[in-house]
């Protein structure tokens, strides 16, 4: 009898484990993932990128990068057809006009589609699964670089009509607004050295690999964000605001391998091995899979640097 009632009472359990795994289980769609964008914008080839991904059981939902600005939410993306779907997402930092209208489908592996804009244009857009990028455990370093010679601006170029970066006294400055600053040499993995400092309302920033916005902003005293010194811009929020005033000399020490990221801003570590999902606005290029240069944003305010060393993962 006792083995009898054992019996029924596994084949109860097994019964309700059964439809329990049933109810919560999801239709994996061959859309969801996160992907890198190009779209043909301005003329030019704007990068770009998407996530999309479940809630539930059966809403996909996601988040879009533009050329420029946060990662944004996407509250539903509807699908129809073969591998076909479209959303809707308001405008940012966009003209005003009408929310922008994505249209896409999956064929041979690939996202391509098109994206009606707030003024009503169409651009056309293509994508491809985001890589996995490899995590190096107990790293090996190589030889520190300064990238910034204290000297002149051997080593960099600018991305812009307008070159008002300057060497004074020892110290990479751009005193206005005017176009970003790039290194020459590109790299994969590396720990990251950076003195700067900014005057009071600034705002500024530097790209890892050129595609992720390590924010630099004068925001001592408010509630950490993604947006504010310490984050990663739209993505990783920092656990503390450890910026100084306006005016001081401030460090950052940065360790990016893969996609995990370590953040020190001021001798504490404000983000800890997180992962970033993917590129953010003003990226130079959505190629997540190849080396990048160092970008620092000189579109925005003023900002100086007296220290840019770069520490690379030995091959």
């Amino acid at each position: 009898m006792m083995t009898q009632k054992r019996t029924i009472y596994t084949f109860i359990c097994s019964f309700l484990l059964a439809c329990t795994t049933s109810m919560y289980s999801q239709n994996i769609s061959p859309l969801e993932g996160r992907w890198d964008l190009e779209m043909d914008f301005m003329d030019k080839t704007a990068p770009s990128w998407l996530e999309i991904r479940h809630s539930g059981h059966a809403t996909l939902i996601g988040r879009f990068v533009f050329a420029f600005g946060s990662a944004r939410p996407i509250s539903e993306v509807e699908t129809y057809g073969d591998n076909k779907f479209t959303f809707s997402i308001p405008n940012q930092w966009e003209p005003k006009g009408s929310d922008m209208i994505f249209h896409g489908v999956l064929e041979n592996d690939k996202l391509k589609g098109t994206l009606i804009y707030t003024d009503g244009s169409i651009i056309d857009w293509i994508g491809v699964k985001a890589p996995k990028l490899t995590y190096t455990e107990n790293p090996k370093w190589g030889k520190t670089i300064s990238v910034f010679n204290g000297k002149d601006l051997s080593g960099w170029h600018i991305d812009g009509e307008k070159n008002q970066w300057q060497v004074k006294d020892g110290i990479l400055t751009s005193p206005e607004s005017g176009s970003n600053l790039i290194t020459d040499e590109k790299f994969q993995d590396f720990k990251l050295h950076v003195e700067f400092r900014y005057p009071e309302g600034s705002n500024s920033g530097i790209y890892l690999r050129g595609r992720y916005e390590v924010q630099i902003v004068d925001s001592q005293g408010l509630e950490p964000s993604d947006i504010y010194l310490g984050g990663v811009y739209g993505f990783l929020e920092p656990n503390e605001n450890a910026s100084k005033p306006a005016g001081e000399w401030q460090t950052y020490d940065i360790t990016l391998i893969g996609r995990r990221v370590t953040v020190v801003l001021n001798g504490k570590t404000v983000i800890s091995d997180a992962t970033i999902p993917g590129i953010t606005g003003g990226a130079l290029d959505s190629k997540e899979g190849e080396p990048g240069p160092f970008m620092i944003q000189g579109d925005h305010g003023p900002i100086e640097y007296r220290s840019f060393e770069v520490t690379p993962l030995k091959k």
